[in-house]
C-alpha cells in the first residue's frame, strides 16, 4: 500500500468480469483525463478460482443472462454469445489473471494490452480465456515470448503474485469487480462509479484531490 502521501488510484479488476468489460469506454476516458495527474495501480481481483469442470448449464444461463442485463443497462457494450456453444466454458479466471502476470512480468507496458487481448478474444472472438493455450495465443501475438509466458503462467510465484494482490484489493475495501479506490496517505476511499458517465468518478475524484 501507498506508505507516503502521494495518493494512489487502485483499479481492482479481473480480465474475465463481464462488468469490468462493459466498463472499458468509460475507465478509457478516466485514465486519459487523470494521466500525468493522479498515479493509478491495477490490481487482480480474481474472481473465480481454477476448475477443469465445464460449468452446469444453468451456471452458463446465469452468466449469459447477466451479458444481456449489461447490454440493457450499458448500451453498446459487445457480446459473441458464440462463446456459449463453442467452448466448454469453466468457472475459472485465474489462469487470465495469471497471464496479466506474466505478461507483465516480461514486460511492464505489456500488462494493459494483455487484460484488453483477453477482453476482446472472450468476448468478442468466442475465445476461452480459461485455457492455457488460448492464453499463450495472445501473448504470442503480443511479441511476448511463448515458451517463457507458458512457465511464467503455471508458476507458483505467480499465483502467490495473484493471491497477494486479491489480499490488497480486499484491505483496500474494494467491492466487487471493478472497484475504484483512491488512496491517500493511510485513508482509502471506495469510489463508487457509474458505466455510462465517466465523469461520476472525475468529479468525486476532484473533490478529494
Amino acid at each position: 500500500m501507498n506508505q507516503n502521501n502521494q495518493a494512489i488510484l487502485y483499479y481492482v479488476h479481473d480480465p474475465m468480469c463481464s462488468w469490468c468489460w462493459a466498463f472499458v469506454p468509460s475507465w478509457s476516458k478516466i485514465q486519459s483525463e487523470l494521466a500525468g495527474h493522479l498515479e493509478i495501480h491495477y490490481l487482480l481481483g480474481g474472481l473465480a478460482a481454477d476448475s477443469a469442470q465445464v460449468m452446469p448449464l444453468a451456471m452458463q444461463q446465469t452468466i449469459s443472462g447477466y451479458w444481456k442485463t449489461i447490454q440493457q443497462r450499458v448500451p453498446g457494450t459487445q457480446f459473441n454469445f458464440d462463446f456459449w456453444s463453442q467452448c466448454q466454458p469453466r468457472r475459472a479466471t485465474y489462469p487470465a489473471c495469471r497471464a496479466v502476470i506474466a505478461a507483465r512480468a516480461q514486460h511492464l507496458a505489456s500488462e494493459k494490452p494483455m487484460i484488453r487481448a483477453i477482453q476482446e478474444a472472450y468476448y468478442l472472438q468466442a475465445k476461452n480465456p480459461s485455457d492455457d493455450e488460448v492464453l499463450a495465443d495472445l501473448a504470442a501475438q503480443l511479441d511476448l515470448d511463448r515458451e517463457r509466458f507458458l512457465q511464467d503462467l503455471n508458476h507458483p510465484q505467480t499465483q502467490h503474485t495473484l493471491e497477494i494482490e486479491m489480499q490488497q484489493g480486499q484491505a483496500l475495501g474494494a467491492q466487487g469487480f471493478p472497484s475504484l479506490i483512491l488512496q491517500q496517505a493511510n485513508t482509502a476511499r471506495y469510489i463508487p462509479l457509474d458505466y455510462n458517465h465517466p465523469d461520476v468518478v472525475l468529479k468525486q475524484l476532484a473533490t478529494f484531490l
